[in-house]
């Protein structure tokens, strides 16, 4: 029980942080992927497939095409926002069907502004912008303030300036 709850703060960034980059990443805002699973539309599609779950499908659907680009870009063994460590990612399952991930989900993926405006909260200040491939860091910092804000910076830059980058850390 104690590991969860001193984990849970950095869960909930990296959670945040993947609806955000997943949200902005859809055809509808930024184009990375070629997915509408955070549009309003998609809703009256999964609910009837999956009517107790639809949110977090959309969710998966979301992660899969982000991670699919991310892993097409950086070299295998590289970790990333999409493609994390077998424990972080059954954390991260576990979060996004709690309460924490509805509201997560509920407050921020109300527009490309709203998004962008949120992952401005999670970003570092006076970060340069970078583009393609970029490290951040080691995997062992990946509960690290100073990480996650290096991750939402670089994701902020290259949405507001048109450009694609794929932050990544090493093992």
């Amino acid at each position: 029980m104690m590991r969860n709850e001193m984990k849970e703060p950095y869960l909930t960034t990296l959670l945040e942080m993947r609806m955000l980059v997943g949200f902005l990443g859809e055809r509808a805002q930024c184009t990375w992927w070629p997915t509408a699973f955070y549009e309003a539309s998609s809703k009256l599609f999964l609910e009837p497939v999956f009517s107790k779950t639809s949110r977090l499908a959309q969710y998966h659907g979301v992660l899969e095409a982000a991670r699919l680009l991310h892993d097409d870009r950086l070299s295998v063994g590289s970790y990333h926002l999409f493609r994390l460590p077998e424990e972080v990612e059954q954390d991260l399952h576990a979060t996004v069907q709690s309460s924490v991930g509805e509201k997560l989900a509920n407050q921020a993926l109300q527009s490309k502004e709203a998004a962008l405006d949120a992952l401005k909260q999670l970003a570092a200040t006076g970060r340069t912008s970078s583009v393609g491939p970029t490290v951040v860091g080691n995997i062992k910092d990946l509960d690290s303030t100073d990480t996650l804000k290096a991750i939402a910076a670089a994701y902020l830059s290259a949405f507001t300036q048109n450009a694609k980058t794929y932050p990544y850390l090493v093992g």
